[in-house]
């Protein structure tokens, strides 16, 4: 029998903290999995905590080990939510990772020295290839439901996935990376609000299908539970 656990995602900004509050806690809440989401604390006074940015690794891991250190429990486990694209150079192994070739493999990479830099057994790192809007272009169309009036432009995203085997592939170039696709073709395209929930009108199942990355990290939460 599966054991219920508490999950803890870092996200790198705020639609990322969206899609997890708003879709995928529902979906790993059916697998007995209670999860909890925030962006990484970038700064702080004595009025409030600023949230939101992955704009270096020092400030993300002291971030991640002070929940860890909070949530001192066996039954507690953590993740991230990252983005590739633009990742900051003094992530571990940053430079390194660059000589590898094949995205799937570079991210790979990435994530194992992560794990290992934070060097804690509850902890699964997760990198999105190369963004988090790639997910959208699972199902481009799924934005005519809130651009409407953009219908050729969006089938310009729908061109675009073709040029790629997958949406995980489509490349992290300043000019190129999903979300500056995206506002290229559509500029009111709103990143937070309809990036995430568009996703979840894409469906978790759906994402798994065509995003293989996206899915190899669902798979590793929903095995906590029998693995713990």
């Amino acid at each position: 029998m599966s054991k219920f656990i508490r999950l803890n995602i870092t996200a790198e900004g705020q639609t990322e903290e969206k899609f997890v509050k708003t879709c995928l806690s529902t979906y790993l809440g059916n697998n007995n999995i209670s999860s909890d989401v925030r962006s990484i604390l970038t700064r702080k006074d004595k009025f409030k905590h600023y949230r939101g940015g992955l704009i270096n690794y020092k400030k993300a891991k002291r971030d991640i080990q002070t929940w860890m250190k909070h949530d001192n429990t066996n039954n507690a486990f953590f993740t991230t939510m990252f983005d590739y694209y633009a990742l900051p150079n003094d992530f571990p192994h940053f430079e390194e990772s660059k000589k590898i070739q094949d995205p799937y493999e570079r991210v790979a990479f990435l994530e194992k020295k992560l794990e290992e830099d934070i060097n804690d057994r509850r902890f699964i790192a997760y990198i999105q290839l190369h963004e988090f809007e790639a997910l959208l272009f699972s199902n481009p169309e799924i934005l005519n439901e809130y651009y409407f009036e953009y219908e050729n432009e969006i089938e310009k995203l729908v061109q675009i996935l073709k040029e790629f085997s997958n949406p995980e592939l489509i490349n992290d170039k300043p000019a190129t990376a999903p979300s500056k696709r995206l506002k290229n073709i559509i500029p009111p395209f709103d990143k937070v609000n309809i990036g995430a929930i568009a996703s979840c009108r894409i469906g978790i199942e759906n994402l798994k299908q065509s995003c293989k990355h996206f899915n190899d990290w669902i798979i590793k939460l929903e095995s906590i539970t029998n693995n713990k």
